[in-house]
């Protein structure tokens, strides 16, 4: 039995989580995503910006209150990759 490849992208705890998290949201700031993993600023920052890359997030930067404030949306992209991967975990649970 052949089964589909895990997407590199989101076989990553803290990216996983991240998109899990924004799958079911319109989008999420920094900060909540940042309080919902228990991540690091650094190492959230470095997996935003890998998710970015490869196009399954769209990233906004703004000033809230005189204060940067990064908004974090799921893309497109970002959706039919985390359905794929959902649907290759439970092919994978099937056995």
């Amino acid at each position: 039995m052949s089964f589909a490849p895990l997407d590199p992208i989101l076989h990553n705890q803290l990216r996983l989580a991240v998109v899990s998290l924004l799958v079911s949201l319109e989008e999420a700031d920094f900060t909540f995503i940042l309080e919902k993993t228990g991540a690091t600023r650094g190492n959230l920052s470095v997996q935003i910006t890998n998710l970015q890359e490869a196009g399954y997030l769209k990233v906004t930067k703004t000033f809230k209150d005189n204060y940067p404030n990064t908004k974090c949306q799921l893309t497109a992209k970002g959706v039919k990759a985390f359905e794929g991967y959902v649907k290759a975990i439970k092919e994978y649970l099937k056995t």
